[in-house]
């Protein structure tokens, strides 16, 4: 079925915007492409680092799933925030109502929280301030979204060097590690079977990203996928008291002692030209010498008309 009309909320459940301007230019590009925006997210209610108070930002993310008009609830942008609405977040509600959450970063913990509460799906795609609303927006990031959304399978393809050669299937899921980790041991970690974990981050050292990698596989969480995918990992400084020890020789760490398939190269994470990911897809992997596909399915879209 086309849907003439998509029906876009925008809400804030993490941080707020320092250039309100990008959330009007992100409902006129939204528009003008024929989508019928609802701006839950008020500049004016900001409180500390957040879009709001707990309890706003919470209202407007409840707001968002009751409304009947829209299909995506896309989220201003990622910061913080996230993790104290998690308990007070109705996922069943959000679940039944279908529609398809979208974002990255601190969203990442909604995202979890949701397939591991109802097994819904959700995508791990463009935010409001920093994409739909940048002053250039990268028509990479915009295409890949809507290609993806327009579905039925969306294919990611990479090119990359010295990834080892293999075909995995499996549920595709994972986001910021810095968010995936904080949520071990609690109930909003789902229990993935057979997955292919992709994962990103921003300004972590490479010993901090082996350190959470090294939690994930002593959780016993990294025995139970067939491969993991490193997207951008950057922002970090060495310093001399690395002493040679860099990403490259985290990479060849992790790769020697993990018990799975670690590849590199997924344009994903706090960078401009950036891959759209169903959380919680069916995905095919394939790897070789030249870079690797992952093919994504059975996972909910909409139309434009």
């Amino acid at each position: 079925m086309i849907t003439p009309h998509i029906g876009i909320a925008i809400v804030a459940p993490g941080g707020y915007t320092s250039d309100p301007a990008s959330v009007e230019r992100a409902i006129t590009r939204l528009e003008a492409q024929g989508c019928l925006v609802h701006n839950y997210y008020d500049q004016a209610a900001i409180h500390q680092r957040f879009g709001g108070t707990d309890e706003g930002r919470l209202a407007q993310l409840h707001a968002a799933v009751a409304d009947p008009d829209v299909q995506l609830i896309i989220a201003l942008r990622g910061a913080y925030g996230m993790t104290r609405l998690l308990p007070e977040i109705d996922f069943e509600a959000i679940a039944a109502s279908g529609k398809i959450v979208v974002g990255f970063s601190d969203v990442t913990a909604l995202q979890m929280g949701l397939l591991a509460k109802t097994g819904a799906l959700s995508y791990a795609g463009p935010m409001i301030a920093g994409d739909f609303g940048a002053r250039e927006t990268d028509p990479f990031t915009i295409d890949q979204f809507w290609r993806c959304l327009a579905g039925p399978t969306h294919t990611i393809r990479e090119q990359a060097a010295g990834n080892p050669e293999l075909e995995v299937c499996g549920t595709v899921w994972g986001g910021n590690l810095a968010m995936i980790v904080s949520l071990l041991g609690t109930p909003y970690f789902p229990r993935v079977e057979g997955g292919i974990l992709y994962v990103e981050d921003i300004n972590e050292h490479p010993y901090r990203v082996e350190r959470m990698l090294l939690q994930l596989q002593q959780a016993g969480v990294l025995d139970r996928q067939r491969a993991v995918i490193l997207g951008d990992l950057s922002g970090y400084r060495l310093s001399p008291q690395d002493n040679g020890y860099d990403f490259d020789a985290m990479l060849a760490y992790l790769r020697a002692t993990l018990p799975v398939p670690v590849l590199t190269g997924l344009s994903f994470g706090h960078i401009q030209r950036r891959v759209t990911i169903p959380f919680g897809a069916q995905g095919r992997l394939v790897s070789n010498a030249g870079g690797f596909t992952l093919t994504l399915s059975d996972y909910p879209t909409v139309r434009r008309g």
